[in-house]
């Protein structure tokens, strides 16, 4: 069963456009280079409500490819790297698991 994942990332206040860079520079290539980005479904950037939020949604077949996915991603040297310049901004992290509603479009 397809499942989602969501990833909200409660980012420093006045550090998003390093985030924004390092995402747009060293992230997103390093994950188009290994075929990573072909289960995200999109970044977003809060813009009212919770301010100074990066989010990310992720679709994956189910738990298992899920977890597959996240071991291999963890696995890539350069992602870690960006994974560690990453860290220090940002303050919370909170990882929510979606089902598909059973009608209506699912992206």
């Amino acid at each position: 069963m397809t499942i989602y994942e969501r990833r909200t990332y409660d980012i420093t206040v006045g550090k998003m456009n390093e985030v924004i860079a390092l995402y747009r520079d060293r992230s997103f290539p390093v994950m188009q280079a290994g075929g990573f980005d072909k289960n995200l479904v999109g970044y977003f950037i809060s813009d009212t409500g919770s301010l100074h939020q990066l989010i990310h949604l992720w679709r994956f077949d189910d738990d298992a490819d899920r977890r597959d996915f996240w071991q291999r991603l963890f696995a890539n040297e350069e992602f870690m790297a960006f994974a560690g310049e990453l860290r220090p901004m940002i303050q919370r992290q909170e990882i929510q698991l979606l089902n598909p509603a059973p009608w209506g479009p699912n992206p």
